[in-house]
């Protein structure tokens, strides 16, 4: 039995159609559907009969307690999680509220739950936690990557409540020898990914010929992995990961923000030829973000 946080959200509704694929596999996916999430991301799973869907807040004890004792996981995966880096700068109080008192609330769930199963039971039983290369900071250009144990050096809201909860689920692998795993991967992309992220923002602007806002001089680097190739190292790391390790997962692709929008614009041209036009001249840098 897998249970599945945020399993409507980009990366989670990617791993959870994953999962369903195979039909040994028996899935339950909790998600309060935010912004972040988006039941058409899961709609087509309805008639699955390997499939549940509940609608609800991780923060909910009460709930979270039934579903566990009912159900009985051997497996938990925790997406679930405010993730927009912008609207963590404008309201960090939610952020910190969801990704670290609601989270701690649902872990401290599981953790019961955990220590009262048999021994065997215990050994076999493992919580995946997604988090992100963001807690880590930003590198300079020379600067070596980043490793599993470089020191977490958030810059924002968001991966500052990501770094917290990491910490906090590391402390229980290490006092209740809980087995935890940790993963933090680098920019993904793909399908069913919130519009409001730089590639589908870029997508939706060029089809309505409407200004691509870029941070400042868009020279920012990213490494950019396909969800799908991403969803895939989850599941290995669920099975093979040694347990109260973290594991990077990056997709050795580096791109400067610019460029990979000027990549889009170019194929938009290729496939949409306009005479006297090219989408590039849509391209609108605005001031960069705070923290960026």
């Amino acid at each position: 039995m897998f249970i599945v946080t945020g399993g409507a959200g980009f990366i989670g509704s990617n791993f959870v159609i994953k999962l369903v694929e195979n039909k040994k596999n028996k899935i339950i996916n909790i998600d309060k559907l935010t912004y972040a999430g988006n039941y058409q991301n899961i709609k087509s799973l309805e008639k699955r009969r390997n499939y549940k869907f509940f609608k609800a807040n991780i923060g909910d004890k009460k709930i979270i307690s039934n579903i566990l004792k009912k159900n009985k996981p051997r497996y938990i995966i925790n997406f679930a999680a405010e993730t927009h880096v912008d609207r963590s700068i404008i309201n960090p109080q939610k952020f910190f509220s969801s990704n670290v008192y609601h989270s701690f609330n649902f872990f401290n769930e599981v953790y019961n739950y955990w220590k009262n199963l048999d021994s065997g039971s215990k050994k076999k039983f493992r919580f995946l936690h997604v988090s992100t290369d963001e807690v880590y900071g930003s590198l300079g250009k020379n600067q070596k990557p980043f490793t599993e144990n470089s020191l977490l050096k958030p810059n924002n809201p968001y991966s500052s409540s990501k770094a917290a909860f990491d910490q906090l689920i590391r402390s229980y692998s290490k006092t209740f020898d809980m087995p935890i795993l940790i993963t933090r991967c680098s920019n993904n992309y793909g399908p069913r990914q919130n519009s409001e992220k730089l590639i589908p923002l870029c997508i939706k602007k060029l089809i309505k010929k409407k200004n691509i806002p870029i941070y400042g001089n868009g020279m920012q680097i990213r490494d950019w992995l396909h969800v799908s190739d991403h969803c895939s190292a989850i599941y290995k790391v669920l099975k093979k990961g040694k347990v109260g390790e973290i594991y990077n997962i990056g997709g050795n692709n580096e791109k400067r923000n610019l460029d990979l929008v000027k990549k889009i614009c170019k194929i938009f041209d290729q496939k949409n030829h306009i005479k006297n036009f090219t989408h590039l001249s849509l391209i609108q840098h605005i001031t960069d973000r705070l923290g960026h």
